[in-house]
């Protein structure tokens, strides 16, 4: 499982390693803030687009061969720019960043999946998703050392070899796991699947989860910015938020396994608890701001594993990768939806008034994904 935990790591740190210094970078690459928004949404924008594409082709060929070319192509792009640096390869390598980790990822969460029997998902995705934490939560730190030491050069090589070295290991230590035998598949059988309450719910949350977790890393900064706080509280404010998510999710998912927590109920109370954390983050000041980072990471973390245990365990096995690209569609849709939401209602009205919008959608999303009442089971089998 080890590999399949760096290579949701390996996608993290690219994803917030550079966006959180692209800013900063001093060069002719970034000239204006629409020059660095095009950046930023280049790596997101891939993956909406094609890791639905990639998760069928993992059930088509196989989820390790995509995996690994995945994690190569990522190297590859990542070497790119390490080694022709100026402004269009740095468009080229992120945009090759974001399309070779459209494969890895979703084929990392399908071999999770079938690796691991059904009751022990919850454990399996608590360990994947507490790695992917630790990406986000050291990416931007790491990212800024590796950055203020030898530019944004080391930082793109460091990611090629990170991207070289996790492909030899899953090569050498992630079992061939050979597609299943699939029923032919209509377009309307296809759409009825993504349509089904075992499949709205989870990814909803999903989505909802990961578009606060955006929410709380890029506003809650400003936050405390606006109450007067230094950058070391604030800074502090995001790092309770990563550790809070990470921790919680491995002890999630024993819970999970072990008949503790249910579906229904690890879902609707993460969401009530992220909710109440974008609520706290309308106080002003530092109890507002640590208060809300603490309960975002702690009901982000609760929906992560819960989520994606459910997914596999309402999911055949052999579209496990459909599913699992179709869900991170929908988790990149809410990391895209939710900062764009708070900052247009920020615009026209106050940052406070943003906050409390996306907490009473998070907590009526809790009342409109809860399963039907004999739908409330622990996920322990298919």
């Amino acid at each position: 499982m080890w590999p399949l935990y760096a290579a949701g790591f390996t996608t993290a740190f690219g994803a917030h390693g550079i966006a959180a210094n692209l800013g900063g970078f001093g060069s002719d690459a970034v000239t204006s803030l629409l020059v660095l928004g095009g950046l930023l949404a280049l790596y997101d924008g891939a993956e909406v687009l094609l890791k639905p594409v990639f998760g069928t082709l993992a059930d088509r060929v196989g989820a390790r061969p995509v995996l690994l070319g995945g994690l190569v192509a990522f190297a590859v792009a990542s070497a790119l720019y390490a080694a022709m640096p100026g402004p269009g390869w740095l468009w080229a390598a992120r945009l090759g960043q974001g399309a070779a980790a459209s494969a890895f990822s979703p084929s990392a969460s399908a071999l999770v999946a079938r690796l691991n029997p059904a009751a022990k998902h919850g454990r399996a995705f608590g360990s994947y998703g507490f790695c992917k934490s630790i990406g986000y939560t050291l990416g931007p730190l790491l990212g800024g050392v590796l950055v203020w030491a030898g530019g944004l050069q080391l930082l793109f090589a460091v990611m090629a070899v990170l991207g070289v070295a996790v492909a030899a290991w899953a090569a050498t230590a992630v079992p061939h796991v050979p597609p299943l035998p699939r029923r032919r598949q209509t377009v309307v059988d296809l759409a009825r699947r993504l349509k089904s309450r075992a499949f709205l719910a989870p990814t909803a949350a999903l989505a909802g989860a990961t578009a606060a977790l955006s929410v709380g890393v890029g506003f809650l900064p400003v936050s405390g910015a606006a109450a007067g706080l230094g950058t070391v509280a604030t800074g502090a404010a995001v790092s309770v938020l990563a550790a809070c998510a990470a921790v919680v999710q491995p002890a999630t998912g024993r819970a999970l396994d072990a008949g503790r927590l249910t579906t229904r109920t690890g879902l609707t109370a993460g969401l009530l608890i992220t909710a109440a954390g974008l609520a706290c983050a309308t106080i002003p000041g530092l109890t507002g701001v640590l208060a809300g980072a603490a309960l975002i990471g702690i009901g982000t973390g609760l929906i992560t594993p819960v989520g994606f245990a459910a997914l596999a365990a309402s999911t055949p096995q052999e579209r496990l990768g459909q599913t699992m690209g179709s869900a991170e569609l929908g988790r990149e849709l809410g990391d895209a939806g939710g900062p764009l939401l708070v900052a247009a209602i920020a615009t026209l009205t106050a940052l406070t008034y943003g906050f409390a919008a996306i907490a009473m959608l998070l907590a009526v999303l809790a009342l409109a994904t809860r399963p039907r009442a004999g739908a409330d089971q622990p996920v322990t089998s298919r």
